[in-house]
């Protein structure tokens, strides 16, 4: 069973503690870019349908886990869902720390571990976008809990600047972290949730779905890792979701969103994950 209780260190979140004097000011074409790119948040907070996401509901919610510890509903984050009655400081908080404006706690398997790290001016981003677009009435319901939820994932949050913008192996680790979590995913869970401090990237956390069973792949850098992939064979797997032996890879990753990723974004998390040290599929 997944636990709740996360910490994470700097190489997860690629955040640096100095000044980035770089910073871009928030804006919604920035946020646009985040939630229907990298960050990939319709693909939980949008509907499925038989061909696909629904994007005439998009970000209008749906179920996106049942088991028997929880059942986790992605809410409507439109105008017209119950975001819309929060303001752009409570809705901050609710992404990056998990807290409603009641003080109530989210749920997994919204990705807190890594949205701790996000940056100011890109948190500002999202939330400025999501206020702009189309409100979508739909009530997917609430989520249910069976397990106890922690107090908090963590400290409250000041502020976070992350690493400038470029082609570099620490941007890299703030977009492979905070902004499209694929570490939280990638890296076994323990009884207090991913093991970043030790496992970071090894894979083998397994996805049950109406295709089946996914394992998350090992992304070090190692021969159980990314090691015998070349650069453009791991590009296509990230962004298209096809092996290099041209078979399909299966859901949940968010492969049409991280499509739009830009070149210089994929490049920077191609050289992050290349730096990851080797560790092999189990310990």
């Amino acid at each position: 069973m997944r636990g709740f209780l996360f910490v994470v260190g700097p190489l997860a979140l690629g955040v640096l503690s100095a000044a980035n004097p770089a910073a871009a000011a928030p804006s919604v074409e920035r946020g646009e870019y985040l939630v229907q790119g990298p960050a990939g948040c319709g693909n939980c907070h949008t509907p499925i349908g038989p061909q696909g996401f629904d994007t005439s509901h998009d970000l209008s919610g749906r179920l996106v886990d049942k088991n028997p510890a929880f059942t986790a509903i992605a809410p409507n984050i439109t105008p017209a869902g119950r975001v819309a009655g929060w303001s752009d400081a409570e809705l901050s908080r609710a992404i990056r720390e998990g807290i409603r404006p009641d003080g109530s706690l989210i749920g997994p398997p919204m990705p807190f571990t890594m949205y701790r790290g996000l940056g100011d001016e890109d948190l500002a981003s999202i939330v400025m976008y999501l206020r702009t677009v189309p409100a979508v009435e739909n009530d997917p319901g609430k989520s249910e809990y069976k397990i106890p939820l922690p107090p908090a994932y963590g400290p409250p949050v000041a502020s976070n600047t992350p690493p400038a913008r470029g082609v570099t192996a620490e941007y890299g680790a703030y977009l492979a972290g905070p902004i499209s979590h694929c570490m939280e995913c990638h890296t076994p869970m323990g009884p207090e949730g991913p093991l970043v401090g030790t496992r970071l990237g090894a894979g083998g956390f397994e996805f049950v779905g109406p295709w089946g069973v996914s394992v998350a792949a090992n992304l070090t850098s190692g021969p159980d890792g990314l090691q015998d992939y070349s650069d453009d064979e791991v590009k296509v797997m990230i962004t298209q979701g096809r092996r290099p032996d041209g078979s399909p890879m299966h859901p949940p990753m968010p492969y049409g969103y991280l499509a739009k990723m830009t070149p210089d974004d994929l490049d920077a998390i191609l050289l992050y994950l290349r730096g990851l040290p080797a560790l092999p599929d189990r310990e």
